[in-house]
């Protein structure tokens, strides 16, 4: 996701609720959001999750209970979220937070048929994908 364009609205207020795990986002053209940490952390814009192209998107599960524990902001541009499970790599532009906040029913409904094409439930823990080097020797 590239940066600000002249269409992109600017946040005016931003805050983490770590109680009920969503960010507050309100935008300088009136739009209020409030993101689920969830979806966040599912459509990381992060390359371990976005993969390096099309169809290379690797799904997360078992991200319902993840907190942010600190949000860095990036320029004038971005924030930059450490979630609880060690995702840290993640720059949320305002451009796509924006877009995640106006399109967040149409993601939740992709995501869960994307865990329904997988077989996979929404709270189970995280699979190494296969053949990944998990760092052991042997």
């Amino acid at each position: 996701m590239a940066g600000l364009t002249s269409k992109t609205p600017t946040p005016e207020s931003l805050t983490v609720h770590g109680s009920t795990r969503v960010l507050e986002i309100g935008f300088a053209d009136g739009a209020q959001f409030r993101i689920p940490f969830e979806l966040m952390r599912v459509y990381s814009p992060s390359a371990e999750v976005q993969g390096h192209g099309p169809g290379q998107e690797v799904l997360q599960t078992g991200k319902r209970l993840v907190d942010i524990e600190s949000l860095e902001p990036v320029g004038n541009y971005a924030v930059k979220p450490a979630f609880s499970d060690g995702h840290d790599s993640g720059l949320f532009t305002w451009e796509y937070l924006y877009f995640l906040g106006s399109e967040q029913d149409a993601l939740w409904k992709q995501y869960n048929e994307r865990l329904a094409a997988a077989g996979a439930e929404r709270d189970a823990p995280m699979i190494a994908a296969a053949g990944a080097n998990c760092g052991h020797s042997h």
